[in-house]
């Protein structure tokens, strides 16, 4: 398959997750108005075209869409559910790119490049429904997926070896939380669960009052690594 469509494939899944999630409505409805708007600009663009180029050009523009959507999904809406559909969109999003490109190619060579299409749409959309990718370059911020050769493969050796220091780095923002929270004088019977995930700190359990909630919440904030708080807390 050539590289050009092996290039476009590759930039399925992940797009530039790398912003701190937050669930944002209004954030969330202004970023894919923005793609929109985007997208028919660069539509608009493609007219300049004929035949197989301006359809190669108007699948171009509906990938950009689809990425930009799929970042805000995980920037701003951030569940499960949100985020596979995106993900997922993107991933028709390329196949459809891959098909026009392998359109004006004739016999074997045809063949081969919408087989190689279907293959890489399959995982694409494998990896959505398993949450892969787009959570891995967000939690690293490095994306491999424009690279090919060697490259790639000290990229996605570097990703690697990030994810395994962010997953010791939550344990140790855990660790701060809980030992921050022991010592603060203003929270009394404190009973507390602490998790961290991709510097998201997760509190739940029960407290004796709401200003301790508060209190238990402002502690985690201020621990250094600490990208969100979410809190589950009740008074009891």
């Amino acid at each position: 398959m050539n590289k050009l469509l092996l290039f476009v494939l590759a930039t399925a899944a992940s797009a530039s997750f790398a912003a701190t999630p937050n669930d944002d409505k209004v954030a969330y409805k202004a970023a894919t108005s923005q793609a929109e708007s985007t997208y028919k600009t660069s539509k608009a663009a493609c007219d300049a075209q004929s035949g197989n180029a301006k359809d190669v050009c108007i699948e171009q523009a509906k990938v950009a869409r689809a990425n930009s959507e799929a970042t805000a999904a995980w920037q701003y809406k951030n569940d499960k559910k949100s985020v596979e559909k995106a993900q997922t969109n993107v991933a028709d999003a390329q196949y459809d790119l891959a098909k026009a490109q392998c359109s004006p190619l004739t016999g074997a060579d045809k063949d081969s490049c919408l087989t190689g299409a279907r293959s890489m749409h399959t995982a694409a959309i494998n990896d959505a429904k398993a949450g892969k990718k787009a959570a891995d370059v967000a939690q690293t911020g490095i994306d491999c997926s424009s690279m090919s050769g060697a490259d790639k493969a000290s990229c996605e050796t570097r990703a690697k070896s990030e994810l395994a220091k962010d997953t010791v780095a939550d344990s140790v923002i855990t660790t701060k939380v809980k030992t921050e929270l022991l010592a603060e004088p203003a929270l009394k019977s404190l009973d507390v669960h602490v998790e961290t995930t991709n510097g998201t700190v997760m509190l739940s359990g029960f407290v004796p009052s709401q200003a301790e909630v508060d209190k238990a919440v402002t502690v985690a904030r201020n621990v250094k690594g600490v990208s969100k708080v979410q809190s589950s807390l009740r008074v009891k």
